[in-house]
């Protein structure tokens, strides 16, 4: 059986995990859920990986929820409820698995991402699209509002340009999606895995545990009132400032000389 989510960690700790179901468009299953989730995981507790990038192969990113797999599950009883609210569940725990990993995610985007698949981009650090790249909340064309997705997405890009995305189920190509904030950048096809590699590396080479307190503390930051913020981020700092790489760092700056990161 083909591993529908494939690994590949090189020398920098730079790990590539790529949807691999390109049948299915990579539809977020049950089973590919069940390995997004544990991939996070693991490379969250791996002191190797740095930077995680989050491809596909095929022309689709991710199609989004199995629709035959959510179909099937109306059978029971309960004409699906437990079902649903069980992928529901998974699907929202795999995105927060994103967000709550200690290690950057970067998309790295190709073809169309759909439904829970422009969630996922959405779910990530940073993401890159190649000029083929088209995204959208296309819920509404088959009577179900893209309600979780949602989440993600309005948390990327301004309530209306949302909206707009959420309200009509257009296809938004990558260019716009670049204007509006869902990816960082837009470039050719040719370019963008040589463009993510320069930026997962750039990342890479900074101390991990600075990263990791960065990234927990932005996005817990942005959930509070601005006082609340301001006085949790003071905290934050001065944790930060009595690490051992922040340490070695200002006095790499001071001294003008390249720091060696310890990661504590």
């Amino acid at each position: 059986m083909t591993d529908i989510l494939l690994r590949d960690l090189d020398a920098d700790g730079i790990l590539r995990l790529t949807l691999n179901d390109a049948g299915r468009r990579n539809a977020l299953s049950e089973a590919m859920l069940a390995a997004l989730g544990s991939a996070f995981v693991e490379a969250g507790a791996d002191p190797v990986v740095r930077v995680v990038i989050l491809a596909a192969n095929g022309p689709a990113f991710s199609a989004g929820h199995d629709l035959k797999e959510m179909t099937a599950g109306r059978a029971g009883e309960d004409r699906g409820r437990a079902y649903f609210t069980k992928v529901m569940g998974l699907c929202s725990g795999v995105m927060q698995g994103i967000v709550n990993c200690p290690k950057p995610v970067i998309a790295e985007v190709t073809g169309v991402a759909t439904a829970a698949g422009c969630q996922l981009v959405a779910s990530c650090d940073l993401a890159f699209a190649a000029e083929t790249a088209r995204f959208s909340t296309p819920g509404v064309h088959i009577g179900l509002f893209c309600s979780t997705p949602m989440v993600a997405l309005s948390r990327n890009v301004a309530s209306k340009h949302a909206m707009e995305m959420l309200l009509t189920g257009d296809m938004t190509p990558a260019a716009r999606a670049a204007e509006i904030g869902l990816v960082n950048r837009c470039v050719p096809v040719e370019d963008l895995r040589g463009e993510v590699m320069t930026v997962a590396r750039k990342i890479a080479s900074k101390s991990s545990l600075t990263l990791a307190t960065g990234k927990r503390a932005f996005y817990a930051q942005r959930e509070m009132p601005l006082a609340e913020a301001y006085d949790y981020a003071s905290r934050v700092m001065v944790d930060n400032m009595l690490a051992r790489d922040a340490e070695e760092g200002i006095g790499a700056f001071i001294e003008k000389r390249t720091p060696e990161w310890q990661d504590a």
